[in-house]
């Protein structure tokens, strides 16, 4: 992930990368005004050869966002999902913290996580019906999915009930192993 959040960072490597200025491509962004989002992508990806996280730099910019980042802090990203999930993932957080104090708690893709250095351990995000939760380590999500038994297991995120209470040891083992396998 980017350390700078702003849509402008990826301009430098697009000019570098695509041959021409940015008044250029705001010019065809211009042309490409009133189409969908997909569709402004996919003519940048089939007609220029533009990456997705460019095209997306690009086509979210010209239309007025520019930053990928959506809150400056935790309680702008909590008072953004309802109520029931946000306590929830609250507590899955307190709980993280309370035995492993020198993990790092950060806002990254709009969603909170904790991290060791460089290294994301476990993530959580609030979905319409559902909290989910995400040992970054495919391994331990592997071994601790079917211990959530009030859980379903999807490709990278075991899905909660949002009023899922808490189960401090099963989420400070998720941890426990994360770290282990990260050293």
């Amino acid at each position: 992930m980017p350390t700078d959040p702003s849509r402008e960072a990826h301009f430098p490597a697009i000019e570098k990368k695509y041959g021409e200025k940015m008044a250029y491509w705001f010019k065809l962004m211009a042309k490409l005004e009133g189409k969908k989002y997909p569709e402004q992508t996919a003519h940048l990806k089939e007609n220029y050869g533009f990456s997705q996280a460019h095209a997306n730099a690009l086509v979210m910019y010209s239309r007025g966002s520019e930053s990928s980042q959506r809150f400056s802090t935790p309680t702008e990203y909590y008072a953004s999902i309802p109520a029931p999930q946000a306590k929830t993932i609250k507590a899955i957080f307190k709980v993280i913290k309370s035995k492993y104090p020198e993990l790092e708690f950060v806002l990254a893709w709009n969603q909170p996580m904790v991290k060791l250095g460089k290294d994301y351990i476990f993530g959580a995000s609030a979905s319409t019906k559902h909290v989910l939760i995400a040992p970054w380590d495919a391994k331990v999500l592997k071994e601790f999915a079917p211990k959530f038994k009030e859980g379903n297991a999807l490709k990278k995120t075991i899905q909660l009930p949002i009023d899922w209470e808490v189960d401090a040891t099963l989420i400070q083992a998720v941890i426990k192993a994360s770290l282990a396998n990260c050293k």
